[in-house]
């Protein structure tokens, strides 16, 4: 109980020594305004929603278009031939109920099981295929969104929460605490 007492008499006093420490003049000149508008990140969303990438643009991420047009195309991609090669087990498995013969040597060796789990297997990617497809094109909606929220935030050199270690004079140790700081 005693030891929580001087650490908060440590911490209290430490602290009112280092706010009192730091003695600036603020110049004119220092001082920006800078306007925020707030419907930055609803604009920038819009345009990602019109077109995959142009919110990114809006923002001047331009590094980002390869991996917003590589994940969505790749996806596309992956969805079609999918798709493909779905309707290509599903047209032969329909065509062996109709009882005609196959003209393919690769397709006439399997079996009607084996059609129908490779076909599964096919409507399975085919499906996964859109479902991240979508849900790259939202991630690309929100990356926009949060990108323009973000850009506006203050993040000025004058503030500023880190780790300190304070060398206590009393007995000699050091104590870990964290600063936060704000200068003027």
């Amino acid at each position: 109980m005693q030891n929580q007492h001087i650490l908060l008499f440590l911490f209290l006093g430490l602290t009112t020594i280092f706010a009192q420490e730091k003695n600036k003049t603020i110049s004119n000149n220092s001082l920006k305004s800078e306007t925020i508008d707030p419907l930055r990140p609803a604009e920038a969303a819009f345009y990602s929603a019109v077109l995959p990438g142009l919110g990114q643009i809006y923002n001047k991420k331009y590094w980002k278009l390869p991996l917003v047009y590589g994940a969505i195309g790749t996806s596309a991609y992956l969805y079609v031939d999918n798709k493909k090669k779905y309707n290509l087990y599903r047209d032969e498995y329909k065509s062996r109920l109709e009882g005609t013969k196959s003209n393919s040597e690769s397709l006439s060796g399997l079996t009607e099981s084996q059609l129908i789990t490779i076909q599964k297997g096919y409507q399975r990617n085919r499906d996964l295929s859109a479902l991240f497809m979508v849900g790259f094109y939202i991630i690309n909606i929100i990356d926009a969104n949060v990108d323009a929220a973000l850009s506006q935030f203050n993040v000025d050199e004058n503030l500023a929460f880190k780790p300190a270690v304070i060398k206590n004079e009393i007995t000699l140790k050091s104590d870990f605490g964290l600063a936060l700081n704000y200068s003027f």
